[in-house]
C-alpha cells in the first residue's frame, strides 16, 4: 500500500497539529493544511518554498524532527556527538569543531551495515542454526536407534539366564531407559533453545527489513540489531553412549552378568561452524599457524623456596596468568610467584596438612589441587572447598577442560587399577579405563601421571610407570601411545612426567631422566627436543602466548621458554 494515500486522516499540519494535511512544502519537507500554507510561505522568505499536494510530494527522505528546535529538520549529522542535528545545532556553540556530515551519508552507511546484517542473517546464521537443528534431530534419532540396539543386546543375553536373571535383565534396562531419556531431554532442551533462537532471528529480520524498507530514518535509526549475539553458536551436545559387557553363566549372576558404564553428554564450544558460502573459509577459533624456533630461548628463571622437610624438591607448575605461577613442592604449601618479579605473592596451606598430589587452573582463574586424603579440593577467595571425595580410590593429575569439567586420573587403594573421570563440579560424568578389547589403557600402582586436554578435545595422560604419553579421544577411544625417541639426549630411557599442549595441539611432556622436553604433534609424531639446560624436569604448564614453563625438580627453579615464533 502506497504510504503517500494511505491514513491520510491520521496526518496532522505540521503548523497547526489540529488540521488534516493536504499540502506538503517539497523545500522544507514540511505537511500543511491549507490554512497554513500563507503561514508557512513567509515564515522564511529566504526559501523558495515549493508547496505542493499532498499525494504530489516528491520521494525525498523524511528527515528526522529535531529535539532542540521544534519547527526544524534533521539534515545533518554529528559524528562526534553521534546524533543527527539541524542547522541552528550547527550553528549553536554546542557543535563547534564537531565534524558534521550530511544526515544522508551516514544514513547510507547504516543502511548498507544493517542490510550487510540481514544478508548474513538470511544466508548464514538462519541456515546454520537450521542445520544445527537438524544434526540435533538426527542424533536423537540415531540415539534412539542405539539405544534401542543396546537394549536388544541386553534382552538377547537375558534369554539365556532364564528366570533367576530376568530381575537383573529388568533393572538393568531401566537404566538404559533413564540414561536414554536423560540425555534425549537435554538434547529436546538445547533443540528448543536453538529453535526459540531461530525465531528470535527470524523476527529480528522481519523487523528490521520493515524499518529499511521505510522511508521514515527516525524508524531507521531506532533500528538495533543483535547479529553479534547471534554470531555465538550454541554449544555442540556430544552424547555418549554407555558399553554393555556381558560374563559369562556363573552363581554369583550379578557380578558375571554384566554392566553398563557411565553415559555422558559431552558440550563442545566449537562444535559447529557457521554456513558460508566460500570455497576455503578458515574457522573462526583456529589459531594462527606458529613455527617452532630453530632453538628454543630460555626467557627467565624463577627461583622457588620449599620449607625444608624430608622432600625438599619442585614438583608442578601451573599458569594462573601471563604474570603469574602456581607451585607446588615437597611441603603443603601452594605458592604464587609473580613470573616478572620473581617474587613469592600468597602461599596457601592444604585443608589436610598434606603435601598436595597435583595443580590446576580453572577457566575461571580458580586453584584446583588434589589430596592424598582422597579429595578433589576447589581454592576461592583463598578458602579452601572439598569439591570430590573418593571412596577407595586416590586422585593423582587434575585438569581444567575447556568446557569447563575436571579431568581426574587416579589408582584404586589396591594400586591395581587406574582410570580418567570426567567431573562436572562433583558429577561424575564419564570413566575412562579400558580399550575396545577390555584391556586397561592405563599402567597400575602409585606412579606419577599427568593429564591435560589437548586443542582437539584428546584427553593426554603421561603414565610414568607404562614408560608412555598415552592418548584418547573425547569418546575415551585409544588413539596411540608415544612411547619416546631415540637417540635421546642422555641416551637414557623415557621417563615422562609432567604433560601440557599449546596452540597448534602439541603434546609436550618432560623427560626426568633425559632431561628434556618432548615435543610431538596431535598424532604422536615427533617434532623436536627442548634441552637447554632442564636438570630433573618435572611439571610442565603453558600460558596464553605458548611460553612453556617448566618446574624443576632439584634445583627448585621454574623457567620460561620460548620455543615457537
Amino acid at each position: 500500500m502506497d504510504p503517500r494515500t494511505s491514513a491520510q486522516d491520521l496526518m496532522r499540519c505540521d503548523l497547526c497539529e489540529t488540521a488534516v494535511v493536504q499540502m506538503h512544502c517539497d523545500t522544507c519537507l514540511v505537511n500543511l493544511c491549507t490554512s497554513c500554507v500563507g503561514k508557512h510561505m513567509i515564515s522564511d522568505e529566504s526559501k523558495k518554498h515549493e508547496v505542493v499536494k499532498f499525494q504530489a510530494r516528491k520521494s525525498t527522505p523524511l528527515y528526522p524532527k529535531c529535539k532542540h528546535h521544534i519547527k526544524e529538520r534533521c539534515e545533518m549529522y554529528c559524528n562526534q556527538c553521534e546524533i543527527p542535528v539541524c542547522t541552528s545545532c550547527v550553528a549553536s556553540d554546542k557543535h563547534l569543531g564537531h565534524k558534521i556530515v550530511k544526515i544522508l551519508q551516514v544514513s547510507d552507511e547504516r543502511r548498507n551495515k544493517i542490510m550487510k546484517d540481514i544478508t548474513e542473517l538470511n544466508e548464514k546464521i538462519y541456515p546454520t542454526y537450521q542445520d544445527i537443528a537438524s544434526d540435533v534431530q538426527n542424533r536423537m534419532s540415531q540415539l534412539e536407534k542405539e539405544y534401542g540396539d543396546l537394549s536388544t543386546a541386553i534382552t538377547k543375553h537375558g534369554e539365556d539366564w532364564h528366570r533367576e536373571i530376568d530381575k537383573l535383565v529388568k533393572k538393568l534396562k531401566a537404566e538404559v531407559d533413564e540414561m536414554k531419556n536423560t540425555q534425549l531431554q537435554t538434547l529436546q532442551k538445547h533443540l528448543d533453545e536453538i529453535n526459540k533462537t531461530m525465531s528470535d532471528i527470524k523476527d529480528e529480520i522481519d523487523s528490521v527489513e520493515i524499518a529499511i524498507d521505510t522511508n521514515d530514518l527516525s524508524k531507521l535509526f531506532s533500528v538495533t540489531s543483535n547479529v553479534d549475539i547471534y554470531r555465538n553458536l550454541p554449544h555442540k551436545i556430544m552424547p555418549s553412549l554407555p558399553k554393555f559387557t556381558h560374563g559369562t553363566i556363573h552363581k554369583e549372576l550379578f557380578k558375571v552378568f554384566g554392566a553398563l558404564s557411565s553415559s555422558s553428554l559431552t558440550s563442545e564450544k566449537d562444535g559447529y561452524s557457521m554456513k558460508t558460502t566460500q570455497k576455503s573459509p578458515e574457522a573462526g577459533s583456529s589459531p594462527p599457524v606458529k613455527q617452532l624456533l630453530d632453538e628454543p630461548e630460555t626467557v627467565t628463571t624463577i627461583k622457588i623456596y620449599i620449607h625444608f622437610t624430608l622432600l625438599p624438591f619442585l614438583y608442578n607448575v601451573a599458569c594462573l596468568s601471563d604474570e603469574e605461577i602456581w607451585t607446588i613442592g615437597g611441603d603443603n604449601n601452594m605458592k604464587l610467584y609473580s613470573i616478572n618479579q620473581g617474587s613469592l605473592l600468597k602461599s596457601i596451606t592444604t585443608k589436610s596438612k598434606n603435601i598436595p598430589s597435583n595443580i590446576a587452573v580453572t577457566k575461571s582463574g580458580d586453584l584446583v589441587y588434589t589430596d592424598y586424603d582422597r579429595t578433589v579440593n576447589i581454592v576461592k577467595n583463598e578458602k579452601i572447598e572439598e569439591l570430590i571425595r573418593l571412596q577407595n580410590w586416590r586422585p593423582q593429575g587434575v585438569c581444567s577442560t575447556s568446557s569447563g569439567d575436571l579431568l581426574v586420573i587416579m589408582d584404586s587403594n589396591d594400586g591395581k587399577e587406574t582410570k580418567v573421570v570426567c567431573y562436572s563440579g562433583s558429577t561424575e560424568k564419564q570413566t575412562i579405563q579400558f580399550d575396545d578389547k577390555g584391556k586397561p589403557l592405563y599402567s597400575s600402582g602409585n606412579y606419577y601421571r599427568y593429564i591435560r586436554e589437548n586443542r582437539n578435545l584428546d584427553i593426554c595422560v603421561s603414565d610414568n610407570e607404562a614408560r608412555a604419553v598415552v592418548v584418547v579421544n573425547q569418546a575415551g577411544k585409544l588413539r596411540f601411545r608415544y612411547t619416546g625417541h631415540t637417540p635421546a639426549p642422555k641416551n637414557k630411557g623415557f621417563d615422562p612426567r609432567g604433560i601440557t599442549t599449546d596452540s597448534q595441539s602439541h603434546i609436550l611432556t618432560a623427560d626426568y631422566n633425559n632431561e628434556c622436553v618432548h615435543i610431538i604433534d596431535q598424532d604422536g609424531q615427533f617434532l623436536r627436543y627442548i634441552d637447554c639446560g632442564l636438570s630433573n624436569p618435572h611439571g610442565l604448564c603453558m600460558d596464553t602466548n605458548d611460553n612453556l614453563f617448566v618446574a624443576l625438580q632439584s634445583n627448585k627453579q621454574v623457567k620460561k621458554i620460548k620455543y615457537l615464533h
